[in-house]
């Protein structure tokens, strides 16, 4: 077949339109692609910014961030003590959100981790933030409307309480000391064991509180009942001791008659507000992280009815240096409804009642030497535990107490033990020898 010139022409036309129309849509994919490139790299820019900024709130702690694409976030300035790295995206925005609340979320379920020394990544945290001139404000704002913390009246304390201290006693078993005291040690020294420091601690407690053979003590918040029954062992006292943990209290119970004390110790399944009769010393050792500073007054009213004139007590609790809110993730995912009071706010419970305060001793480093055995006995457990519950749960208790530990050294968390009387109390010690005095068996 025989092509004219006219259809030539119109063949070569057809050609250079289909080659025009092809060189445009190459054109328009490379500037489609140019634009997501230019996208991505603004968005990538924007996560970095968001991340700096959040990172300068928190007061520039030396820790490398790394979001999940790769991207890296280095110290402000200094040397970093490990890093941080965020999976997604969402994580990145609950991050910058509300990273006291959504760390502790995402680090639980896997979407954050922390390369280096967990405890070290945290107090660095830790010590950075307390110096943050913006944190008190935006706390506050985020815990009243954000994280609201749990009430703690009769029937909301049953519930906290149950949420934590009721989850198993074989797991408390697994890490805690032989006799389950879960409250801070006191280390005679550095190199004592977690079972001479926990005895070590309930002869401390018991020597501040002069116990004399015969006199009727009250405990408010026993936990397992170990420390009632060291009373009446070796000091001779007949106790009541209460608590609203079920679990704590059927083991108290079975303790104290296989040890043939329950005839001098009576374990009560029952709230502090119901304490009745009259004592010669009042001791609470770590319950009052768990009233609530509002109800701290009421406390204070409690103690003043049920201790005699001539009566002392002592109160052992987590404290801080400063009234501010209970990091939302503690007490929402481990803690319900806690709170470490400061002294100031300590003070509600013996100024309105008239108590005299005798003594005050913080503990805060053996609170951290405490945790370092429960965290060290919780990751040789921790097969054990995979059994009773899920690796989320494992993380967010290894958090916890590496947390913990992170607090207490950096220095934002204290242990108090304040010991009180009423005013007219005169037979005192002239001095603090017998706190130190050997104790015969």
């Amino acid at each position: 077949m025989r092509y004219s010139p006219k259809c030539t022409n119109h063949v070569f036309v057809e050609l250079l339109d289909s080659h025009r129309r092809e060189r445009k849509m190459e054109e328009s994919v490379k500037a489609k692609h140019l634009g997501s490139i230019f996208g991505l790299n603004r968005l990538l820019e924007i996560e970095k910014r968001l991340v700096r900024r959040q990172m300068a709130h928190l007061g520039n702690p030396p820790i490398t961030m790394v979001i999940g694409n790769g991207s890296t976030v280095c110290p402000a300035e200094g040397k970093s003590v490990g890093r941080v790295i965020i999976r997604d995206r969402k994580t990145l925005l609950q991050f910058v959100v509300h990273p006291e609340l959504h760390f502790g979320d995402a680090y639980s379920e896997g979407k954050v981790e922390v390369e280096g020394n967990l405890i070290k990544v945290l107090e660095s945290a830790f010590r950075c933030i307390s110096k943050s001139p913006k944190r008190g404000l935006v706390n506050a704002y985020r815990t009243k409307i954000i994280s609201r913390p749990r009430l703690n009246t009769l029937s909301g304390s049953k519930d906290n309480i149950h949420d934590h201290y009721d989850i198993g006693n074989d797991f408390y078993r697994l890490w805690l000391d032989k006799k389950m005291q879960y409250t801070c040690a006191y280390f005679p020294a550095p190199s004592a064991t977690l079972e001479e420091a926990q005895i070590a601690k309930m002869d401390h407690v018991c020597k501040k509180l002069m116990l004399k053979p015969g006199e009727t003590v009250v405990e408010a918040g026993c936990g397992w009942g170990t420390l009632a029954l060291h009373m009446a062992r070796h000091y001779g006292v007949k106790v009541k001791a209460y608590n609203i943990s079920h679990q704590q209290i059927v083991w108290a119970r079975e303790r104290a008659k296989e040890e043939g004390l329950d005839s001098r110790v009576e374990y009560i399944e029952d709230d502090y507000r119901n304490i009745s009769d009259r004592f010669d010393v009042f001791v609470s050792i770590g319950m009052l992280e768990h009233v609530g500073a509002q109800y701290y007054r009421e406390l204070g009213r409690v103690i003043r009815r049920s201790l005699k004139e001539d009566g002392i007590g002592l109160i052992h609790s987590i404290g801080r240096n400063r009234a501010e809110p209970m990091n939302p993730w503690i007490e929402r995912r481990i803690f319900p409804g806690a709170y470490p009071p400061s002294l100031r706010e300590m003070m509600e419970i013996f100024e309105p009642s008239g108590f005299s305060i005798l003594d005050v001793e913080n503990l805060r480093l053996h609170y951290a030497k405490t945790l370092e055995h429960w965290l060290e006995r919780f990751e040789l457990a921790k097969d054990q535990i995979g059994t009773m519950f899920d690796q989320k749960f494992i993380r967010s208790w290894r958090l916890y107490l590496a947390g913990s530990i992170a607090a207490f050294s950096a220095g934002d968390l204290q242990l108090f033990q304040v010991v009180f009387a009423h005013p007219n109390k005169n037979d005192l010690p002239w001095t603090r020898a017998h706190l130190y005095a050997e104790i015969g068996r």
